[in-house]
């Protein structure tokens, strides 16, 4: 059985090691991320990850996983930044607020079975101050990333508060992904 990683993320790959897994495969899926209109984050996230699986060309001996994160703020989908001027602006709101990060894993196994599972970790930033904010967006860490930060990165330090997966806002909820995995039939120790 091998196993195909629907994603070009090096955060993805790397948590993966930590499961002892090594993908046989990377594909990068073609998936429109644009949120539907009046969709909401959890829905949305789901929609994501599942169309990032069913992307990718599977053998029949082949294992995909997928996966996505969203950033929701209230019902508010923040997505990858445009620019710095968005970046900016997402962590504004995100400043001294409470916020969820979703990180749903869709496994497709070998028979065509779809699985997924969604991790909804909170998060609370401490407030930020302006030059903070400007020196995170002039460090480029948080473009490319949902909601606009990393928190494997210098965003770290504004956690007052996390509850939930935090290999799920790096990327990939470690718990579920493994659970997916031996669901699917993937030998892991």
């Amino acid at each position: 059985m091998r196993l195909v990683l629907a994603s070009t993320s090096p955060r993805r790959r790397a948590l993966l090691e930590r499961l002892g897994v090594v993908p046989d495969r990377i594909a990068a899926p073609d998936v429109d991320e644009t949120p539907l209109k009046n969709e909401v984050p959890r829905a949305y996230a789901v929609r994501v990850a599942l169309a990032k699986a069913a992307a990718v060309a599977r053998a029949p001996d082949e294992v995909v996983l997928a996966g996505d994160t969203t950033i929701a703020l209230g019902g508010r989908i923040l997505g990858k930044p445009e620019d710095e001027a968005d970046l900016r602006r997402m962590l504004h709101l995100l400043s001294g607020r409470r916020h969820h990060c979703l990180s749903v894993v869709a496994v497709i196994d070998r028979d065509g079975r779809v699985r997924h599972r969604l991790s909804d970790t909170t998060l609370a930033f401490r407030p930020l101050e302006g030059a903070e904010i400007d020196a995170y967006v002039a460090c480029g860490e948080g473009m490319g990333k949902a909601g606009g930060y990393a928190i494997q990165g210098r965003a770290e330090a504004w956690v007052r508060r996390l509850s939930g997966s935090h290999s799920g806002v790096i990327g990939l909820p470690l718990l579920e992904t493994r659970a997916l995995l031996k669901a699917a039939g993937l030998p892991l120790a």
